[in-house]
């Protein structure tokens, strides 16, 4: 959901600023400690004195200056030193409440101009101001008509202000009224966005609790949208989830080694006046980096499964990877540093804040650079392009793959051809041997390349429901049987954590609905998964 990850994309960039204001003004408050102490001393001096004050000042100030250098590469090495430990106090479930509008829009408040009526102008006021006509002053000629005229002038007068009243309050009328309409549309506004905004919230709730894909996708997304790093990490990554096999998979930009500082240590040197830089020991920057990786790769998995409060994902793949320069070719290239898979059931029995990190994703099986600085690559325990299961509905008449061969509706024959024909294309001698009764194959396959070749053993699955770990037992029983140096296993649906759990420290693939279509399309067999109905 786009409006959920932009808020959880804020909080985390709101988080860093503040991190860096607090740097900054820290900096600030120490500069400006030092400014009022010399400003205090110029003032006790004589030239003589103030000249070597300020000597001595400048000298004191270039320490400073690369202590401060110091403190915070030292700052930097433990913030890379703490990622792990750092999200262990925090919860990661995602607050729906807190994705929702809560505010209310303001009530209407004019301006004081807006509803103050003037006071209304009285006839009797402006008559009030015209002498009396006294008995001695209708003794003079023409008195009574120049009093009378007076009183016509009065009531002229009146007569306008009133007019000018009348139209400064119709006036007044018309801008409070128009205020009053701007505010109403305003509040419809803001309603209309609280509305759908709240709407949608409760819609992604739904979906999500539903176990909606999409929806799993986007909370995950979430989850690491909100994560807060050291600067220098990219935090970008992509998402993927297989609902057969519950399994999430996340590929993840890494920082390069660049994150770790290159200086250990900063000192003055006054006979030169130059700030001098130790190099960090390249043993140690890799020392640090190899850290870095596996805390980020733990922390992450920590933080999906701990997020996971419906209990969506059994099984997740990280995938680690960086982007960087070729030195041989000077091509972009992003090379994987890590790869690692695990079941919550297996997860969950890990204690993070006691670990050694390096110990741990070996017993997970984890596959890691051993020379990350120099970006060798692992290969992926799963490719991330195929993790998309790309499983279609009976009402998605309309997709592209509309078209496409239902595996489903194969027949044990051509379903067995399928498999063959598939690792025949991939560059295995494959013979099939027999069909089982529940529609799969076994093929016995040969790789004819040297040292990494062998026998191989492929069994197929054309199940509807999640495969479990009997399956995986018996295909490594096949494989102890004839010898093979590797067993496949191939199914239309997906895989349970058993079955992953069993097969992690064994030379066994296991390729589930989506990897087969992925694999079918890359020999130019376009297929889809339609499950019949129950």
């Amino acid at each position: 959901m786009a409006i959920a990850r932009d808020v959880s994309r804020a909080q985390r960039q709101s988080e860093a600023a503040r991190a860096k204001a607090a740097r900054e003004h820290d900096r600030y408050v120490r500069a400006q400690l030092r400014e009022a102490a010399r400003e205090e001393r110029e003032n006790l001096r004589s030239l003589k004195e103030q000249a070597r004050y300020e000597k001595e000042q400048y000298l004191e100030d270039r320490e400073q200056e690369a202590a401060d250098l110091k403190a915070e590469a030292e700052q930097k090495i433990e913030q890379l030193k703490s990622i792990l430990n750092d999200t262990l106090s925090v919860d990661d479930r995602i607050d729906f409440s807190a994705l929702r509008i809560h505010d209310t829009f303001p009530a209407f408040t004019p301006a004081r101009s807006q509803i103050t009526q003037a006071p209304t102008p009285d006839l009797d006021g402006y008559l009030q101001r015209i002498p009396a006509l006294t008995f001695m002053k209708k003794l003079v000629p023409g008195s009574k008509g120049r009093h009378e005229k007076a009183i016509e002038n009065a009531k002229s007068e009146f007569e306008k202000e009133l007019a000018a009243w009348k139209l400064r309050e119709a006036q007044r009328i018309a801008t409070l009224d128009a205020a009053r309409a701007e505010h109403a549309r305003k509040q419809h506004d803001f309603d209309a966005k609280k509305a759908q905004r709240n709407a949608e919230v409760d819609l992604f709730e739904a979906d999500y609790k539903a176990g909606d894909p999409n929806a799993i996708v986007s909370y995950s997304t979430m989850v690491l949208e909100r994560s807060s790093y050291p600067e220098g990490f990219p935090q970008v990554f992509s998402v993927a989830y297989t609902s057969a096999s519950k399994q999430l998979v996340v590929e993840y930009q890494l920082p390069t080694s660049d994150v770790v500082p290159a200086v250990a240590e900063y000192r003055y040197v006054r006979s030169q006046d130059t700030i001098s830089e130790k190099p960090r020991k390249a043993s140690e920057i890799k020392e640090i980096y190899q850290d870095v990786i596996a805390a980020t790769a733990l922390r992450t998995i920590h933080e999906l499964f701990e997020a996971d409060s419906h209990t969506h994902i059994e099984v997740i793949c990280f995938n680690g990877y960086i982007h960087t320069v070729d030195p041989a070719t000077g091509q972009d290239i992003q090379p994987h540093l890590i790869s690692v898979r695990t079941t919550r059931e297996k997860f969950q029995q890990i204690d993070l804040r006691r670990i050694d990190k390096a110990v741990c994703l070996k017993n997970l099986g984890a596959q890691v650079s051993r020379r990350p600085e120099e970006a060798q690559p692992v290969k992926p325990i799963i490719e991330f392009k195929m993790a998309d299961a790309r499983f279609v509905d009976q009402t998605d008449l309309v997709s592209g793959l509309a078209s496409a061969k239902n595996l489903m509706e194969l027949t044990p024959f051509e379903f067995e051809q399928l498999v063959a024909n598939l690792f025949g294309q991939m560059g295995l001698e494959s013979k099939l041997t027999r069909s089982s009764r529940d529609g799969g194959v076994d093929c016995v396959a040969f790789d004819r390349r040297p040292v990494l070749g062998g026998k191989v053993v492929i069994q197929a699955k054309r199940y509807r429901h999640t495969v479990g770990v009997s399956a995986v037992r018996d295909l490594y029983g096949t494989m102890m049987n004839e010898g093979a140096n590797k067993g496949i296993l191939v199914s239309t649906s997906g895989y349970g954590p058993d079955a992953f759990d069993f097969a992690k420290d064994k030379p066994i693939e296991l390729i589930d609905g989506g990897n087969l279509l992925y694999l079918l399309q890359e020999i130019g067999f376009e297929a889809r998964i339609i499950f019949p109905e129950e």
